[in-house]
């Protein structure tokens, strides 16, 4: 989720926050926090019996999976679901100083897994569960000892085993895992050269260990932190060492690494199908031309992993509140549509991650249901495994069932099972049938009055917002869509038509309360397109009616060639792009953070006036 791209960079921030109140993060949105999911502190009890693998798990009927491509594993895999926050849960100390891994699997507010929890994700009509696991926790690698204790295999290996009984795909990766990855940012030659061969080592014993288990254990290669993760400094401190070319190049490096150690370890290794991390698992920023799959010595069993939270605003936050205008639409089905980049060449594609994150208890958010359900319908259409991200929310695991009955039918219906008797040919009329339905009506949904449409042959103006504790947004991104914001934001924004003096606005009022500012940026949508090259300047800023002084001076440029943009407040710029631009030509002292204001600073209205001028010939 660390992105260029704002969408992406707002998921760190919210991540990172999460990871300091839950421990679920890490620095971005190391996963887990996506885990504003409800806790349960109550660990469940474990049997001597049940901590030891079950026997002839690993002898598992294939069914042939050996004889199948990527491809055609993927129609076999259903829906899928992770197992989050909890053998990923960070307690590395503690851990090495003896705490029982079925213990430490709870320090994040998971129940202790048990057999029939994983059995009731069966049968709420889940084929895929991924186990996202913190390897480290059992690893002394500050004295550069990299072996993994005995008890922390023994768990994983037990997990596994529950899964596989139960007569699912299983997918184990390294996730996030304290932010040791940033050592391959690190300034340090020596450091770069560990954690390449810590990397080496912790695979070498997970495949090692799980050599000769069913095909349908699935390995992969990393969780979120290929790609701008690699220059995390929690625990490389000089780490920040790599380019964007340089983490494109190492992200490829590694995944390289991977395939070939997992290929060199025999067994069913030779030709076990293997997942492969995206760039920040971001789906734009792997369709970049920068990001390599591997070569691979076994034939079309390579599987890639991106993760799908668009729009974050209304899928990880409490600010946006509803999802379903046709521009959100749009947006889903055209990105799924890119993934063809990947399929038309063999490669099969998982969506390692995807949901709409609950605030507490099981309740879903209003339009889970149709986000969930165009989604899944994309998946269907380009033959892509969906699997939820999910930490005792929507699946409630004591319980051993989806509590939504809608959510829970969804679910079910897109099983294997419901879908085995169907030809994939009728699967995807199906799919297309629906997401048309749906679409017709989003645009009847369309209600809001004095909103300025966005088309193509439009420049609209507009603040992007995303308050300090984001609890208010409006229309965060390049893409302009008047519908993604906080029930009761009422915005003024401005129709485009050449050079001139605009003012856009923001009122809060009936919104609730919106303190201080995470991000804000003034977008015209549209703007590279229709007037390329023009420049904005701030002429004025008002908060609460009452002007304030910008603190540096701002820059226009463009994060996504179409969208033209000045940053008010965007902390995640740390050095300007290379396409900014402002009118005296002059760039010294330019600033993506020129509006400072306190966290708890409470706003009720934001108005800005800005000049939009022609290049200077």
């Amino acid at each position: 989720m660390k992105k260029t791209r704002l969408k992406t960079a707002l998921i760190s921030a919210f991540l990172m926050a999460a990871l300091l109140l839950s421990g679920c993060t890490g620095t971005q949105p190391a996963q887990t926090a996506k885990d504003t999911q409800p806790a349960d502190t109550q660990g469940g009890t474990v049997t001597p019996a049940e901590t030891q693998a079950p026997k002839n798990a690993n002898n598992a009927d294939d069914s042939g999976l050996n004889n199948m491509t990527a491809l055609e594993v993927s129609k076999l895999m259903g829906n899928g679901i992770n197992l989050g926050n909890t053998l990923e849960a960070y307690n590395h100390q503690a851990y090495l100083n003896g705490t029982d891994p079925t213990l430490a699997e709870t320090v994040w507010g998971m129940p202790t897994t048990t057999r029939e929890m994983i059995d009731g994700m069966k049968a709420a009509g889940f084929d895929t569960i991924r186990i996202p696991v913190a390897w480290t926790n059992g690893m002394n690698y500050e004295a550069d000892d990299y072996t993994i204790d005995e008890r922390l295999m023994q768990r994983v290996e037990t997990v596994v085993n529950y899964a596989l009984d139960a007569d699912m795909f299983v997918i184990v990766n390294d996730h996030w895992d304290g932010s040791w990855w940033g050592m391959f940012g690190s300034a340090s030659e020596e450091t770069r050269e560990k954690a390449m061969n810590m990397y080496r080592t912790m695979w070498r014993q997970i495949a090692g260990r799980f050599a000769d288990y069913s095909y349908k254990l699935i390995f992969e290669s990393a969780n979120e932190e290929l790609g701008d993760r690699l220059n995390d400094k929690d625990v490389a401190k000089d780490s920040g060492s790599l380019n964007t070319d340089e983490c494109y190049e190492t992200t490829n490096l590694i995944n390289s690494e991977f395939v070939k150690l997992v290929r060199s370890t025999g067994g069913k290794n030779a030709d076990r199908f293997l997942l492969i991390a995206g760039y920040n698992t971001d789906f734009s920023r792997t369709f970049d031309d920068r990001y390599k799959m591997p070569e691979d010595t076994a034939e079309n069993k390579l599987f890639l992993s991106v993760h799908y939270y668009t729009p974050w605003d209304y899928c990880g936050t409490k600010a946006v509140q509803s999802w379903g205008s046709p521009k959100q639409y749009d947006e889903m089905n055209d990105l799924f549509k890119k993934l063809t980049k990947f399929t038309d060449k063999g490669y099969g594609v998982i969506i390692g991650e995807y949901g709409v994150l609950t605030d507490g208890g099981s309740k879903p958010k209003p339009d889970t249901d149709i986000y969930f359900t165009n989604l899944l319908n994309n998946c269907d259409m380009y033959n892509v495994v969906p699997v939820l991200w999910d930490c005792n929310g929507l699946y409630r695991r004591r319980e051993g069932k989806i509590a939504d009955e809608t959510i829970a039918k969804l679910f079910l219906d897109r099983s294997y099972a419901s879908q085995s008797s169907l030809e994939y040919e009728r699967i995807i009329a199906n799919a297309k049938a629906q997401m048309a339905e749906d679409y017709e009506f989003a645009q009847a949904r369309m209600t809001d009055e004095g909103d300025i449409p966005a088309t193509d042959d439009t420049a609209v103006a507009w603040i992007m917002y995303q308050a300090a504790d984001y609890g208010i947004a409006y229309c965060v991104g390049n893409v302009y869509d008047p519908t993604n914001k906080s029930t009761g934001v009422k915005a003024t924004n401005a129709l485009i038509t050449g050079e001139g003096q605009y003012t856009v606005s923001l009122d809060f009022s009936a919104a609730g309360i919106a303190n201080g500012v995470n991000f804000s940026a003034l977008g015209i949508y549209n703007g590279e397109k229709l007037f390329p090259g023009y420049i904005i300047t701030i002429d004025s800023l008002k908060v609460n009616g009452e002007e304030t002084e910008l603190t540096g001076k701002p820059f226009t440029n463009s994060d996504d060639g179409k969208c033209t943009r000045v940053n008010l407040k965007n902390p995640w710029v740390s050095k300007p792009p290379d396409d900014a631009r402002v009118a005296d030509g002059d760039l010294e002292g330019i600033s993506a953070q020129v509006w400072q204001i306190g966290d708890r600073k409470r706003i009720t209205t934001i108005e800005v006036t800005f000049t939009y001028s022609a290049p200077v010939q």
